[in-house]
């Protein structure tokens, strides 16, 4: 357990160290690419490994920085990547959208025309249900059921189920 522990503390004063050479803050990855260098290159004979690791991140961080100046790329801390994506919707929500504005729209035409009407009003001029009613001269209770009528027949339709 206390070998791990020295372990854990080396790489944690490695990759602190490293972060405060390069400035970068990919210096975790460096790190473990410049112990990879050592590993597969043999050095077995290095007299001062820990200062060897630092040359070879730095190194490293001067390759990735000539590489992002002449590539025109710019590395990000991963916390702000979601700042570069896409707003866009991915191409199968759009299809999606697209088949389920269909079906709506083909139950909304099926709909007759009171209930698409109180619909409307309730929904587009968010009118009340007695300023509805008033206005065509039927209850408040038809009012509900013809709007509850027409979400049913709507809903059913997004789902894309079978009407009861």
């Amino acid at each position: 357990m206390t070998d791990w522990a020295i372990r854990q503390t080396g790489w944690a004063s490695l990759h602190a160290r490293i972060r405060r050479l390069t400035g970068r803050h990919d210096s975790e990855d460096l790190l473990q690419t410049a112990l990879l260098h050592i590993l597969e290159r043999g050095h077995t004979g290095i007299a001062n490994t820990e200062a060897y690791v630092l040359r070879t991140a730095r190194n490293l961080a001067i390759d990735e920085y000539r590489r992002e100046q002449r590539d025109g790329l710019v590395s990000l801390p991963p916390d702000q990547t979601e700042a570069i994506a896409c707003p866009m919707p991915l191409p199968d929500a759009v299809v999606l959208g697209r088949q389920q504005l269909a079906r709506l729209s083909t139950a909304f035409t099926g709909l007759d025309a009171r209930t698409a009407r109180i619909f409307l009003m309730h929904r587009l001029d968010h009118l009340p249900y007695r300023t509805i009613a008033a206005q065509l001269g039927v209850s408040v209770s038809t009012v509900e059921k013809q709007i509850n009528r027409a979400l049913c027949i709507l809903t059913t339709a997004l789902l894309d189920v079978d009407p009861p």
